[in-house]
């Protein structure tokens, strides 16, 4: 019997997963990650006390051995630093692409290794399957498009994908998910889908970066791309790029945020056709194929997780990629990640740290 470990957040998804995992016959371990204890904040999150418990229940319901890992040393380092650092440099971070490669298949996967395992497994909706054109194990999007979470992954070391199984890979939808669970009457059957950053229950950043920034947020001025001064901002880790509403101020037409400016601490506005690039560069980029990238590449590009793929030119340039797309691209943020596919096979992906080229 093939040994796996499943990450366990309480939810549906990795409770309908680990109940898949068992009838297909492997022995399963549901191991639960303890991350995050916010001493700012009074409401419970992703790796509460709660959710282990769910989480435990579930695990005895089946029959199958439930163990919690402390690895909220790496979440610290790893993620939350990581957030706050982007909001204090005027860019908007991805918790979830950093969470991915350093917990959920880093720290986690060196843990499966540790207990035996053969394979770890999640609930992402996420496809692996072995490619006769690449000759490999590639990671896909998932069978439900408008759930597919590939965007997240790519980060991880292609070097594990073949021992990663996403059991949910070819479900359509969340109802199919939960029925999965219907047999057993549990109560996180009829749970909700957590729509929040784990750690930031309340969707409130700026409370958050507040609390455990090492710098504090300044009001500024709100100018146009001239300079002229229009309004004050609250502080710039209270705004993202392409943002309209909340900007509290008055015009002849409706702006919406162009630039985070750190170094003049002003927020810059505009109208929406300034929001448009065609050019971006990106940084600390990851591959899951073994491709030429000396040479240009025609991929399908997100700048967004809920952005649609649109048609781009990669070029590698040492250790950054330039991408020219095809078509002008909306609200293109620094500090979030550009994915790259080809047809629905992951290559690769990078964080942006530049965009170029108004349209």
């Amino acid at each position: 019997m093939k040994k796996v470990l499943l990450g366990m957040s309480g939810g549906v998804d990795s409770a309908a997963s680990a109940i898949l995992l068992k009838n297909a016959g492997y022995e399963v371990i549901g191991a639960t990650m303890k991350l995050w204890e916010d001493t700012c904040q009074d409401t419970a999150q992703c790796s509460s006390f709660r959710a282990m418990q769910d989480a435990r229940q579930l695990c005895d319901t089946l029959g199958i051995k439930h163990e919690v890992f402390d690895c909220s040393l790496s979440f610290q380092q790893h993620v939350i630093r990581d957030f706050i650092d982007c909001y204090e440099n005027g860019m908007t971070p991805n918790p979830c692409v950093e969470c991915n490669k350093y917990l959920k298949f880093g720290e986690f996967y060196k843990i499966a290794l540790d207990l035996g395992c053969e394979y770890l497994a999640t609930g992402h909706y996420a496809k692996i399957e072995y490619s006769q054109k690449y000759n490999t194990y590639v990671l896909k999007k998932a069978a439900a498009e408008k759930k597919d979470q590939s965007y997240f992954l790519y980060q991880i070391k292609k070097e594990i994908i073949p021992k990663i199984i996403f059991p949910l890979q070819d479900y359509q939808t969340k109802q199919e998910v939960r029925k999965i669970l219907e047999p057993y009457q549990l109560p996180i059957a009829h749970k909700k889908d957590s729509q929040e950053i784990c750690f930031i229950p309340n969707n409130n950043y700026g409370e958050f970066l507040s609390c455990h920034g090492k710098t504090k947020s300044k009001k500024g001025n709100i100018v146009l791309e001239d300079g002229t001064v229009i309004g004050t901002h609250e502080g710039l880790i209270y705004y993202t790029i392409g943002q309209r509403k909340g900007l509290g101020i008055a015009y002849q037409e409706p702006l919406y945020v162009l630039k985070l400016d750190k170094t003049k601490n002003e927020l810059v506005v505009g109208t929406q056709e300034r929001l448009y690039v065609k050019e971006l560069y990106a940084r600390d980029l990851n591959f899951l194929l073994d491709l030429d990238l000396s040479k240009p590449i025609l991929v399908e590009a997100k700048v967004r997780y809920r952005a649609q793929p649109a048609k781009a030119m990669i070029f590698i340039q040492k250790d950054m990629a330039k991408v020219v797309f095809e078509e002008p691209q909306r609200a293109v943020t620094p500090g979030q990640s550009v994915v790259f596919y080809l047809d629905d096979v992951l290559l690769g992906g990078g964080k942006i740290v530049a965009i170029e080229s108004k349209k």
